[in-house]
């Protein structure tokens, strides 16, 4: 076995164990989507022009990309923590891949969102969400789903190791939020200003959104839109392919030369 194999899995390892000792924090993660869920679904969808079941439909993709956008501020702070504790000092000093740290701490989330993929699925089949497409595209919908994932929690490890403070995580982590509102992970973007809706169909989460949403068979791909939405699935990948070719060799040297 290589050596990052090898020391990523150990790497993996403690990141599973970290997250098993802190329950409050998995606890939040998962019940979080479902009150949104509910929330946007029964509240909001009374007031927009896709009311119900529709709007609940069209929901639940882009709250599922909205939630793996979190591996923004979930890889952040986790990082940061790590940082600021001395922890990240001390595995520098070990004789290990410089890589296995984070790549553990990706996988170990991407493992964990997996996993809490499932109850956020049953709940939405509950409130009136179907798969309508056929099985193979569902499969490639969460497939997508997990790479977008993954490539965000990269880009939250480079931050996390770039700010080097639990409390300067968390506020930057806190602007996260927003991303979603500035898409069509709520709402569709052809109703916005000319401006924002510029903004909405460039954002990452609006093609992952509307490639989520074609792959389920739930709503139809919009034509009139830019690039990466009206080709969403082409889109969603070449954005997960900008985004990890950009942030993990950022993040490996990041942690490997540490303040220089």
């Amino acid at each position: 076995m290589s050596t990052l194999a090898y020391d990523g899995t150990a790497m993996l390892g403690r990141q599973l164990r970290r997250m098993r000792n802190n329950p409050g924090l998995l606890i939040l993660t998962q019940t979080m989507p479902v009150s949104m869920l509910l929330f946007f679904g029964y509240v909001f969808g009374s007031a927009l022009a896709v009311p119900g079941a529709a709007y609940r439909s069209f929901l639940v993709p882009g709250l599922l990309v909205a939630t793996a956008a979190g591996g923004v501020m979930t890889g952040m702070f986790q990082s940061a923590q790590d940082v600021h504790r001395g922890v990240t000092d001390r595995f520098r000093t070990l004789p290990m891949s410089r890589a296995a740290v984070p790549v553990g701490q990706a996988a170990a989330d991407l493992l964990v969102t997996a996993a809490g993929t499932v109850p956020f699925l049953l709940v939405g089949l509950a409130v009136g969400w179907r798969v309508e497409g056929t099985v193979l595209d569902a499969a490639g919908a969460v497939a997508l789903l997990l790479l977008f994932r993954f490539a965000c929690v990269w880009i939250g490890i480079y931050l996390g190791l770039l700010t080097r403070s639990e409390e300067a995580a968390g506020q930057l982590g806190g602007a996260t939020f927003l991303l979603p509102l500035l898409s069509s992970a709520y709402i569709p973007a052809d109703g916005l200003p000319d401006g924002l809706r510029t903004v909405a169909e460039w954002n990452p989460i609006s093609a992952v959104a509307t490639a989520l949403r074609d792959l389920f068979g739930n709503a139809p791909v919009p034509q009139e839109a830019a690039w990466p939405v009206a080709h969403p699935v082409a889109g969603s990948l070449a954005w997960c392919a900008v985004l990890l070719a950009v942030f993990v060799p950022l993040a490996v040297r990041r942690y490997a030369h540490g303040k220089r």
